[in-house]
């Protein structure tokens, strides 16, 4: 069975406040007990030193996926739309990629 790895950058309208920032990771990281299907979850803030190449991006979450049918069931999922709806008015864009993740041997 092929997993599924879902990657998500957040920019965000102005810089979080800390207890804002800690708030949607906690939420986050909430989602494997909540969600099934999620093998592996990492949500953090960018310290990146790179930043010429992140374009306002401060927040993002890796999520492995057991297969495809559990990342798709994941969009809908009553607790992913509720992190969904804390987003709005504060998020200015959402980059999002999935892909199949490879068997290694």
């Amino acid at each position: 069975m092929t997993r599924y790895e879902h990657m998500v950058l957040f920019n965000f309208n102005a810089p979080l406040p800390p207890e804002t920032a800690q708030t949607l990771i906690s939420t986050l990281q909430a989602f494997p007990s909540q969600i099934p299907g999620i093998v592996c979850l990492t949500a953090g803030l960018n310290e990146t030193e790179e930043t010429q190449n992140m374009q306002g991006y401060t927040l993002g979450l890796r999520v492995t996926f057991e297969n495809k049918e559990a990342l798709q069931e994941y969009g809908p999922h009553p607790a992913h739309q509720a992190f969904v709806k804390q987003l709005h008015g504060i998020v200015a864009h959402v980059a999002v990629m999935d892909y199949p993740i490879a068997e290694q041997r």
